[in-house]
């Protein structure tokens, strides 16, 4: 089983309950790691026979743009949208970690990390 990570993935969106979060937003980086059968691409060279992470970019910025009060549910629709993208994805993790979160405390950050498997899909 091969893995595909894109790492640090930097966007600004307007995730969270309280109403400061809707208004102004907050900065997030996503990490997401995919593991897949990739032997076909290995022998073929060709980026058809491959999940490509220009993909997988594009579908985690969608979703990111989705306003939801909870990471959970952002996690959830990235993971969504990964596996019924590509068949050849047999498990994907995702975490997204909030930036400088408004809790009252001195952090870098909150995350939440969400791991799913075809099987448990």
């Amino acid at each position: 089983m091969e893995i595909i990570k894109l790492k640090n993935i930097r966007i600004h969106t307007n995730h969270g309950c309280l109403e400061e979060e809707k208004l102004i937003g907050s900065d997030y980086v996503v990490n997401i790691e995919v593991q897949a059968n990739l032997k076909g691409s290995m022998i073929s060279d060709d980026l058809k026979d491959t999940i490509d992470y220009v993909s997988i970019n594009n579908i985690v910025k969608k979703e990111m743009k989705k306003r939801s009060k909870l990471l959970e549910h952002v996690c959830s629709r990235i993971l969504d949208e990964l596996f019924s993208e590509y068949e050849n994805v047999l498990m994907a993790k995702v975490e997204v970690a909030k930036i400088n979160p408004p809790i009252g405390g001195d952090m870098d950050s909150v995350a939440l990390i969400v791991e799913r498997s075809k099987v448990s899909k």
